[in-house]
C-alpha cells in the first residue's frame, strides 16, 4: 500500500519542491500584508484629516459680541456710512485670523464679498489686547471689524466692493463672516425707521 523510497536523491527532491512552494506562499502573504498596511494607514490618516477638517468648519467660528453704524444724516436720504463689530471666537474655536476671513453682505442693493485686510488705508481691524495682530488666539480677545459702506470710505475700495453699498433708514442687511476653515456666522443688520443719532446700535 505504501511505497517505501529507496533513493535519497529522489527524497531530497520533494522536499526542495515542497519549500519552494511554502516559500512562495509566505510571499504572497506578506505582499498581500503590507498592501494592506498601507491601505488602511492612508485610510486612517485620510480619515482623520477629514475629521479635524469637518470639525474645525464646525467650531472654528467667530461670535459677534456687537453691531453698531454710523448715520450720516448730512446724505439725502441719510444713511448709515460705516458699520461696527465686535467679534471673538465662539466657544471651542481655536485660533481665527481675520485677515483671512470673508465677509458677505445680501442686502436691497445687492451682494458684496470680500476679506477683511490690515492695511494702513483705512481697513478696519482693530484687536483690543497689546499687539495688533489680526488672531484671535484665546476666548476672551476681541476685535473691532470696521466696514465702510459709503462712496467717500476708503474702506469701499478694500472692503464692500468698488461701489457705495446704500444702507437707509428702515433697510436690512444680512452678514455673513467666513473664516479660513469655513465655518460661517451670519447677523442681521436692521437699521430703525427713525434715527436720532450719529451712532445707532443695529
Amino acid at each position: 500500500m505504501f511505497e517505501t523510497i529507496l533513493d535519497e536523491e529522489e527524497r531530497g527532491q520533494v522536499g526542495i519542491g515542497t519549500l519552494i512552494v511554502f516559500i512562495a506562499m509566505v510571499l504572497v502573504a506578506a505582499i498581500a500584508a503590507g498592501v494592506l498596511i498601507n491601505t488602511a494607514g492612508f485610510l486612517q490618516t485620510q480619515a482623520e484629516a477629514t475629521g479635524e477638517e469637518s470639525t474645525a468648519q464646525v467650531s472654528d467660528r467667530l461670535q459677534v459680541v456687537s453691531q453698531s453704524g454710523t448715520f450720516d444724516d448730512a446724505l439725502d436720504p441719510g444713511q448709515i456710512v460705516e458699520l461696527d463689530f465686535v467679534l471673538a471666537q465662539s466657544p471651542g474655536a481655536s485660533n481665527v485670523d481675520l485677515s483671512e476671513t470673508s465677509v458677505e453682505l445680501i442686502g436691497q442693493d445687492g451682494q458684496e464679498t470680500f476679506t477683511l485686510t490690515t492695511a494702513d488705508d483705512g481697513t478696519g481691524i482693530d484687536m483690543f489686547k497689546g499687539e495688533n495682530s489680526p488672531v484671535l488666539t484665546d476666548s476672551s480677545d476681541r476685535a473691532q471689524v470696521t466696514i465702510g459702506l459709503d462712496s467717500s470710505s476708503t474702506l469701499v475700495d478694500n472692503n464692500a466692493g468698488s461701489s457705495a453699498y446704500v444702507l437707509e433708514q428702515g433697510e436690512s442687511l444680512t452678514v455673513t463672516f467666513t473664516t479660513a476653515s469655513g465655518a460661517t456666522t451670519t447677523t442681521e443688520i436692521r437699521v430703525p425707521s427713525t434715527v436720532v443719532s450719529d451712532s445707532v446700535r443695529l
